[in-house]
């Protein structure tokens, strides 16, 4: 009896197993695939934004201040590693405290109208010869605080010229360098290298020299030698303080002075 009864179990319970085994493994076949979304990395979308632009791919009055004639481009951000292009009408540019490296000759081309040039405290190294002349009105030029060995030609009208805290030498300044500025006024060339004193102009009512490396002067430096009667009446203030020079050792070349050199001297 139990045989019966377990054979018909089977009978009925195979086919619906079979069965519904087939239903599954079809449904597997049929089941759809996943679509895969690719999310994007932000991470590599910023490495390829597009660099800020440079200081000297900028408009220059957008870089800079400009108003009326003149140009500020202090302490630019980005670095400012060259003079940018000026509107033709600037008058006056002061570029103090970047990182110009270098004056070419087509800085300050067909500038008719510039009076005054600040590169106070860049990293001025070199001036192309011909980076100057062309300025037939350039009153003021100064150039303190760079890194200068040498100096270009200077413009006819200079007023005031200012060279203090660079590395300037005998070698890179010529003896007649200022003689034929007839209207230097002020000229500043304090905390350099010179061992001698170029030649001054007439005009001269101040003028800077202190620590230096001038161990000599003459009779000529500033006075005239061969007559006693000559007085230097423009020349207000001198310095030579902090050169090797003993100025006890030298002295008829002061006579022409209306006032001895000011300054510490041992």
């Amino acid at each position: 009896m139990m045989q019966l009864r377990t054979l018909l179990l089977t009978s009925v319970m195979l086919p619906w197993m079979l069965s519904s085994a087939a239903k599954n493994k079809s449904m597997e076949v049929r089941k759809p695939k996943k679509n895969t979304v690719k999310v994007p990395n932000f991470n590599v979308l910023q490495d390829t934004e597009p660099a800020a632009p440079r200081a000297h791919e900028l408009p220059t009055c957008l870089l800079c201040v400009c108003l009326s004639g003149s140009v500020y481009c202090e302490e630019v951000t980005p670095e400012m590693s060259a003079v940018p292009a000026l509107p033709k009408e600037t008058a006056y540019l002061y570029a103090r405290f970047n990182k110009i490296r270098k004056i070419r000759n087509q800085d300050f081309a067909n500038m008719a109208t510039m009076k005054r040039i600040d590169l106070t405290g860049n990293l001025i190294s070199e001036i192309e010869d011909g980076a100057f002349s062309k300025l037939p009105h350039l009153e003021e030029l100064a150039l303190a605080e760079n890194r200068l060995t040498k100096l270009p030609v200077l413009p006819g009208k200079l007023v005031s010229f200012n060279a203090n805290f660079n590395r300037l030498r005998t070698q890179g300044v010529k003896a007649t360098a200022f003689k034929k500025l007839t209207r230097l006024t002020y000229l500043y060339l304090g905390n350099n290298e010179l061992a001698a004193v170029p030649q001054l102009p007439e005009s001269l009512h101040v003028v800077h020299l202190h620590n230096n490396k001038i161990s000599t002067i003459t009779d000529e430096t500033f006075c005239k030698g061969n007559t006693s009667h000559y007085i230097r009446t423009n020349m207000d203030e001198v310095r030579l303080d902090g050169n090797p020079v003993a100025l006890s050792e030298h002295p008829n070349s002061f006579i022409c002075l209306q006032s001895l050199p000011i300054g510490w001297y041992n």
